[in-house]
């Protein structure tokens, strides 16, 4: 009997991620992303950089989750991040529209 030819599976594309990313040259060092949304030489606590800090510690949670589904206590310390990351972006909002609309399109985050 011949034998059938078998098409070979194909890996499908992988979906890509909905994480809010960062824009420009993604700094790879905390530093390097400090500078990226420091208002002025020396800035490490303006609300722009903690939503900068938040926004990468949030991408880099969001990956593990990927690899480690059931990681029920990294996924509640996902959820606390970003609710720290929505409240410091409302009260920007509130105090700074201008300074809001800047560091939302920067790092690219959506409403």
């Amino acid at each position: 009997m011949p034998r059938k030819k078998v098409a070979k599976k194909t890996a499908k594309p992988s979906k890509p991620s909905k994480a809010p990313k960062i824009k420009k040259k993604e700094p790879k060092s905390k530093r390097g992303l400090i500078q990226l949304a420091a208002l002025k030489r020396g800035d490490t606590g303006s609300p722009e950089v903690q939503i900068a800090l938040l926004t990468r510690r949030i991408q880099d949670l969001i990956e593990h989750l990927k690899v480690h589904k059931k990681d029920k206590h990294s996924r509640r310390g996902l959820l606390g991040l970003v609710n720290k990351r929505r409240k410091i972006l409302i009260f920007l909002r509130k105090k700074d529209e201008k300074r809001y609309r800047k560091i939302t399109e920067k790092l690219g985050l959506s409403k």
